[in-house]
């Protein structure tokens, strides 16, 4: 069968920094070729949707499977849903991802019959039955894990047997060089392990991964980062080098075959502090930025948003990661109901320190605690706010208010570290990029005015008053979804236990 794999547009606010590949994708693509189907892959992050009805009128795909794992993107997936449904009838439209994984019924109800089903969970896991169904028995779709349909679901999703099962089809791309994050330009990403075990209010990967944390050999780790042609590598674990002897053998497996990568990595001031060798023993392979989670500056928030590491610590890793050299870039989450003397107070400390600071907005996902605990709080449940760039929940400044302070702090970002004062510091750098023909990382640098604007953003809640969007997210009764009642008993077990006692969780790490 011919199978189109579609990766959605970036996102409004996250496409000044950074511009991924779709890895997840690349890795059900590479299923589905293994499974004998002829595959094609789209990431309208640098395609055109005119481009992607081109190929559907060209090429008349039998399936066609579209990546969600932002919310944002729903309306978009529904809406491409829609028009493939009206050019090709016969066509399988079916989604996946992190998010469509924890509103399948959602999702199913706004395509209106343009979604065939959702597949929740991991989806190289299950995609090759699941193909198998639609090519020779559509009776047998409710057999195949993970699936959602309207008028039923299949057994629970299960978790792939192993990360050294498949290489990414990174082959199927045809904008490589539009992949970069900083001043990694051209840059690919990577796999090392999946899986989070600490369970933040602010996060799903627990609850989507039950907890379990799976680690890839250091040997497939090393083949595949040997075909990788780009010199910059993001490693996109959630929590990188948790077991300093997993992280340790891959560096020496790259050590031994003298491969020569820049990279960026996530990771948490704990396992920093706690795993130091390995650190310092990556920033010789290559080593040179990294994101840290930080949440917050204070202990009440620390508590808040579970994060199971002490304001000390995190101190402690900055300076410990400054000291082996490594650009570090911080995330701060903004609670909506700051003031100005709390946004001042962050912004006095973004200035005092040399690191990249981010400021994102405190957003329930479903699939997260939050949800639980905030949804019923909603100002607005259209899909395009669930940004972590716009409030979704009452602030207790006037709206118009929060989104200056808002942008007012998050230009401490620009006022450091973008603009001539970057184009400065890192000429040589940026000249190198211009020369090979790469611009993503100079066009960043310039780009921060004309997407954080505080009128922009107040614009965006007008107009989606004004349009009455019917796409809107269901508030829970209780944690219930297609997601909970299709789930294997790891994610039963975590979902209960928060549902039941709330925070309380936290004694069960």
């Amino acid at each position: 069968m011919k199978f189109l794999a579609v990766h959605p547009s970036c996102l409004m606010y996250s496409k000044i920094y950074l511009r991924l590949e779709p890895l997840g994708l690349e890795l059900v693509a590479a299923a589905v070729q293994q499974g004998g189907h002829e595959v094609r892959l789209l990431d309208l992050q640098v395609d055109t949707h005119a481009h992607y009805f081109r190929g559907l009128r060209a090429w008349k795909p039998d399936v066609v499977a579209f990546a969600c794992n932002y919310l944002a993107n729903v309306p978009e997936i529904v809406d491409l849903a829609k028009a493939t449904k009206a050019l090709l009838p016969d066509c399988f439209v079916f989604v996946g991802g992190h998010s469509a994984s924890f509103i399948a019924q959602e999702f199913l109800a706004h395509g209106g019959g343009a979604i065939d089903c959702i597949l929740t969970g991991e989806g190289e896991a299950a995609v090759l039955q699941l193909l198998e169904a639609v090519q020779h028995d559509r009776q047998a779709l409710h057999q195949v894990p993970g699936l959602v349909r309207r008028d039923g679901q299949g057994p629970p999703p299960q978790f792939v047997a192993s990360l050294d099962g498949l290489l990414p089809a990174r082959h199927l791309l045809r904008k490589r060089r539009k992949y970069f994050i900083g001043v990694l330009d051209p840059c690919a990403s990577i796999e090392f392990s999946r899986g989070c075990p600490w369970d933040c209010t602010f996060c799903s990967a627990w609850t989507f991964y039950g907890r379990s944390y799976r680690l890839k050999s250091p040997e497939r780790a090393v083949e595949e980062l040997e075909q990788v042609r780009e010199p910059g590598i993001f490693i996109v674990d959630d929590v990188a080098f948790i077991q300093a002897q997993h992280g340790m053998a891959i560096g020496e497996a790259i050590a031994r075959k003298d491969i020569h990568k820049e990279y960026y990595l996530e990771t948490r001031g704990d396992v920093l502090l706690r795993n130091k060798p390995v650190f310092e023993f990556w920033r010789s392979l290559g080593l040179k930025y990294m994101f840290l989670g930080l949440e917050a500056i204070d202990e009440e928030g620390l508590r808040a948003f579970r994060k199971r590491v002490t304001l000390s610590e995190n101190f402690a890793a900055l300076a410990y990661a400054r000291s082996l050299g490594i650009t570090v870039a911080v995330n701060i989450i903004a609670d909506p109901s700051w003031d100005r003397e709390r946004f001042e107070v962050i912004r006095t400390w973004c200035l005092e320190i040399p690191e990249i600071v981010n400021i994102s907005v405190n957003t329930p996902y479903p699939g997260t605690e939050t949800w639980q605990t905030e949804a019923r709080q909603l100002t607005s449940r259209d899909y395009r706010l669930f940004d972590i760039q716009h409030t979704v929940l009452p602030t207790t400044l006037p709206l118009s208010t929060f989104y200056d302070e808002l942008v007012k702090t998050q230009r401490v970002l620009n006022t450091k570290h973008l603009g001539w004062r970057a184009l400065r510091s890192a000429a040589s750098i940026a000249a190198r990029h211009v020369l090979r023909g790469q611009t993503n990382f100079v066009k960043m640098l310039w780009e921060f005015d004309s997407v954080y604007n505080p009128k922009l953003q107040l614009a965006d809640h007008r107009w989606v008053r004004v349009r009455r969007v019917a796409l809107s997210v269901s508030i829970p009764h209780r944690f219930v979804s297609s997601w909970y009642v299709s789930s294997p008993s790891p994610f039963r077990t975590v979902l209960e236990a928060f549902t039941s006692h709330g925070s309380t969780l936290s004694d069960q790490s």
